[in-house]
């Protein structure tokens, strides 16, 4: 269904999409112009160290307090929200089943989550969603892609929003909300893209075939390290290690100058994890022939010549992703600048969800 159809029957203040991470809280709210998407308040904040330790909430006051700021900043008036649930506690999967009634089906995807998740069910919250694409050699059976978060973090996200005075409507995994953002909804159902979100504190590989999230994994490595390597490799302090990073991104790979030969062994590391992955995806899972293109977001994205690096090194088409792929922007200039766009990636596909959510609920 095309959300655009009667615009004029959404009301003025959308659902809103809020990123929270171990250091940031993002916010982003989309609008109508027409039949056109727009961006109608976004902002972001940071939350202190130590509050949101690898996507758990140690301090909730201390989270509360920097959604506060962040709404604030953002000129957000409505409530109610889509938050973003942490990767790194989350599972992503297609499992098979077979074509069965509602009741059975339940049943069959329950003893599935056993089988795949590593924690009991009575740790778990998960939901899941029927494939029109199907990944089964067999006939008999269907693709449903199922996502598990750990039952404690959810309550405490659920928590932290509700002492900040919000209604939760939606939650979702980062990699969910970054394919929604990143990809075409009108996509070539063979196409298969790996998307790296190259963070401040890890790094996320998602696979999507035909627009649909497949398998998810994530690594320690990090733009940050990047950063301290500069920081190490020239004897700079970390806020000069930080701008050199963002006027030189990796340096000349071909010349080899100092800034390069700093960052060189993270870049390598990178190489063989995404490497790693691709082969993981192509050859265990068996979901695709082969990866089609690579799509970096997230903060590190911007850095100069990574993308160009990665390409040559990989061999494949190496970009770095349009975070407006899926909305009818019209003649009109994002709101958000293209490089801080990037970093917003996850925001904009919960605020993305939001609309869809609106529409479907007013139809």
């Amino acid at each position: 269904m095309n959300i655009f159809y009667d615009p004029i029957f959404l009301p003025k203040q959308l659902p809103f999409g809020l990123d929270l991470s171990d250091l940031s809280v993002k916010v982003v709210q989309l609008g109508l112009s027409g039949k056109h998407c727009n961006v109608s308040r976004y902002a972001s904040y940071s939350v202190a160290p130590g509050n949101i330790v690898d996507g758990e909430i140690k301090n909730p006051e201390g989270v509360r307090e920097s959604i506060l700021n962040c709404l604030k900043a953002s000129r957000i008036r409505t409530k109610k929200v889509f938050c973003s649930l942490p990767e790194g506690k989350s599972f992503l999967r297609v499992i098979e089943v077979p074509f069965l009634k509602h009741e059975q089906l339940e049943e069959a995807i329950r003893w599935q989550v056993e089988e795949n998740i590593p924690m009991g069910l009575d740790q778990l919250y998960y939901d899941w969603t029927p494939l029109q694409k199907s990944f089964s050699k067999d006939p008999k059976k269907m693709s449903i892609l199922m996502v598990a978060v750990a039952r404690g973090v959810v309550d405490s996200f659920l928590g932290v929003l509700e002492l900040a005075g919000l209604q939760t409507i939606g939650m979702g995994t980062e990699s969910v909300a970054q394919v929604q953002s990143l990809l075409a909804e009108e996509v070539d159902s063979a196409e298969t893209v790996l998307v790296v979100d190259f963070g401040d504190r890890r790094t996320t590989f998602t696979f999507a075939v035909g627009g649909t999230p497949c398998f998810t994994s994530s690594i320690s490595l990090s733009s940050q390290m990047m950063t301290d390597a500069i920081a190490k490799t020239l004897h700079v302090p970390q806020e000069e290690a930080e701008k050199i990073k963002y006027e030189q991104g990796i340096g000349s790979f071909v010349k080899r100058d100092p800034v390069f030969q700093g960052v060189e062994s993270i870049m390598e590391n990178l190489i063989q994890h995404i490497q790693t992955s691709m082969d993981f995806f192509v050859g265990g899972l068996k979901f695709s022939h082969s990866v089609d293109r690579v799509i970096l977001c997230g903060g590190g994205a911007n850095t100069e010549g990574l993308p160009v690096y990665l390409g040559k090194r990989l061999g494949k088409t190496v970009q770095r992703g349009d975070p407006w792929a899926r909305m009818n922007l019209g003649k009109a200039i994002p709101t958000i600048p293209y490089q801080d766009a990037l970093r917003y990636s996850t925001a904009i596909g919960l605020a993305w969800q939001g609309l869809q959510y609106t529409y479907e609920d007013i139809s």
